[in-house]
């Protein structure tokens, strides 16, 4: 049988009665369909009717079949990688992501189309001989051969069955160029059933449209075989252009040794040898320990050597119909590979409990914590000794107060300085940037900018609010300071401090103010109003002892000054005694009050740290981990082993 030509358009007929699909477009019946290669038929029946040229009904027959079978780690691995791209392009930009889609894409038209056929293009240099090679194993002339170059000038198809015609309209191989193969009957010829075989223009051709062909071709075939000769089998183009990057694809590529004929005694050995290791070094595996690689042989298509032994490898491999999927799971192996630097990162990157306590602590520090705590603690023991003391010291202090204008309650009323406010504002940046940078430590580069730009946005207009709340708190009660500490919680700035001077505060639940004071005064212990009691007392000891000695001088009462002076003295010296012992027992109280409002400012700016920083640092993380996890399920299953 000779080879006879495919004219144009090679549609698909659906499975929709009376529509044909071509290239993805729907055309009525009645403009006519192709059965793929059957040129015979429908020449005759156009010879019987012209006007009506649709082949007979029994011609018409499904051509596609489901693409992957059920199991198949393809499938996950794909809807994980559009699952990865997915979650990335907020995150990535679009050049980096650019191949995954790709392979999506040519994975997505692949499995559109026909299973039951495997697309093999024969590549190779100028004079290898490849479409000698392609005309052997198809039976017939088909391509032209011959000394000028280059022979072939564009992609040359031959289809051993029909329904090919999507694939080649996929690989853009015209009607004019598609061919069907000298049928001999052989077990060999039943073999290669499904077979598409594609002759390619020379890689190395001096006209830039035939390697672009090349290219274009190369990325959509399910296999590819190279056929070499024994004086261009080491070309650096061959090796570094497309041998080597495509390493990922060796189960799916032959290597043909082409014209051993020309070499004597056992001179093709050693040129095969020698092309083995040459592979080797490029990465294609060929098998040995069980590793997948390329499958490298001898022949000679002029003699027909080795050529039957290339149509039965071509017949098994065509029948396990395994080719598209493997050819795919190679893309998308490649693809991931690409990505690796943006997913993987060194180490285990995340925000641990030391680098959160670190920053609740800078935040502390920057709010003045721990002045807060000192100042609480002194209101606790000043209102102590305003409540224990004796009146006659009280007055004294209030007359000393209102003599010197740097006392503790105008000090306590003056705004913080702009030094240290601006020192307050820089410790909570500092604090910002130290957190950032530990989150993003060992993060690849685009989820590490994301983690410290989710940081710094986050930590916008911090100083201010703190001041908001910091002036709220100033002049809140104990109740609504709970309230502006709850708001502290919902992510309400709490305080900024700086020069270990209290600058602000929080009323919050701790009553601490704004400058350090209470914002309600502080809760008073049981002993208190004994305390009170005893020292009203000792007054009025004091007073009586002294009135009964002035009674005695103007001798209203009897002489005797014993008496109403150890009276007095007990007042006088009882006075002082019972402030001093209040004091005393007002230090454990008034210590773990101030260590109360330290904490629980710590806390407030904890919660402020954690709404705005830690939370969108936290979200960012768990973006990463997410799209690590698809990156994992992209790479699982690999089947080239990388």
């Amino acid at each position: 049988m000779t080879a006879v030509t495919d004219q144009d358009h090679g549609q698909e007929q659906g499975e929709a009665g009376g529509v044909v699909v071509s290239q993805g477009r729907h055309v009525p019946a009645s403009v006519g369909r192709w059965d793929d290669g059957l040129i015979a038929r429908r020449a005759a029946v156009l010879a019987e009717d012209p006007e009506d040229p649709e082949p007979a009904p029994d011609d018409v027959r499904p051509q596609v079949e489901a693409y992957v079978p059920s199991g198949s780690p393809l499938r996950p691995r794909l809807d994980a990688l559009r699952e990865l791209v997915g979650l990335s392009r907020a995150r990535l930009d679009g050049t980096t992501l650019a191949e995954a889609g790709r392979v999506l894409d040519e994975a997505a038209a692949r499995q559109r189309l026909s299973s039951r056929h495997t697309v093999v293009a024969i590549a190779g240099a100028s004079g290898s001989g490849k479409s000698m090679l392609f005309n052997s194993l198809a039976g017939a002339q088909i391509s032209e051969t011959g000394l000028r170059r280059p022979t072939t000038a564009a992609p040359l198809a031959c289809s051993w069955t029909d329904g090919a015609a999507g694939l080649l309209d996929r690989l853009a191989v015209p009607g004019r160029l598609r061919r069907r193969p000298q049928q001999g009957g052989t077990e060999a010829d039943e073999g290669l059933q499904g077979l598409v075989l594609v002759d390619l223009p020379d890689h190395d051709s001096a006209a830039a449209g035939h390697r672009e062909q090349v290219d274009r071709v190369l990325a959509l075939v399910d296999a590819v075989i190279w056929v070499v000769d024994p004086e261009k089998y080491a070309d650096a183009a061959l090796h570094e252009r497309y041998l080597r990057p495509l390493a990922g694809h060796a189960e799916v590529t032959f290597v043909v040794l082409n014209q051993v004929d020309r070499l004597p005694g056992d001179a093709a050995d050693q040129v095969l040898d020698d092309l083995r290791r040459l592979l080797d070094e490029d990465g294609m595996a060929l098998g040995e320990h069980g590793e997948p690689g390329a499958t490298v042989l001898s022949l000679s298509a002029l003699t027909g050597e080795g050529v039957d032994e290339l149509r039965e490898l071509l017949g098994r491999f065509v029948q396990e119909r395994t080719a598209a999927a493997r050819r795919l799971s190679a893309d998308v192996d490649a693809a991931a590979a690409k990505l690796r630097p943006v997913y993987v990162a060194e180490g285990r990157p995340g925000l641990g409990e030391r680098a959160r306590e670190e920053f609740a602590d800078r935040l502390g520090e920057a709010v003045g914590a721990a002045a807060a705590g000192q100042a609480a603690e002194r209101e606790w023991r000043r209102n102590a000794g305003r409540a224990c003391g004796t009146p006659w010291l009280r007055l004294w202090r209030w007359y000393e107060s209102t003599r010197q204008p740097g006392s503790p309650d105008r000090s306590a009323a003056m705004p913080a300085p702009t030094e240290e406010q601006l020192t307050a504002r820089q410790r909570v940046e500092q604090a910002v940037r130290t957190v950032a940078d530990a989150a993003a430590d060992g993060l690849p580069g685009p989820w590490a900018q994301a983690v410290r730009e989710a940081a710094v946005h986050g930590a916008t207009g911090l100083p201010e609010a703190l001041d908001e709340l910091a002036e709220k708190a100033g002049t809140a009660g104990d109740g609504r300071a709970r309230g502006a500490g709850e708001d502290a919680g919902r992510g309400t700035a709490a305080a900024v401090g700086g020069g270990g001077v209290v600058a602000t505060g929080v009323a919050g639940a701790s009553g601490v103010a704004h400058n350090g004071r209470m914002g309600g005064k502080p809760p008073r212990p049981a002993w208190w109003p004994a305390a009170v009691l005893a020292q009203a007392s000792m007054t009025l000891l004091q007073v009586f002892g002294g009135l009964w000695l002035v009674g005695q001088i103007i001798g209203v009462v009897e002489p005797g000054l014993l008496t109403p002076a150890l009276v007095m003295l007990a007042g006088v010296i009882g006075g002082p005694l019972v402030e001093w012992s209040c004091a005393a027992a007002a230090r454990g109280p008034a210590r773990r009050y101030g260590q109360e409002a330290e904490r629980r400012l710590r806390e407030a700016a904890a919660a402020v740290g954690r709404a705005r920083v830690l939370d969108p640092v936290a979200a960012e993380l768990v973006r990463y981990r997410e799209v690590r996890e698809r990156y994992v399920a992209v790479t699982e299953f690999s089947t080239t082993g990388r």
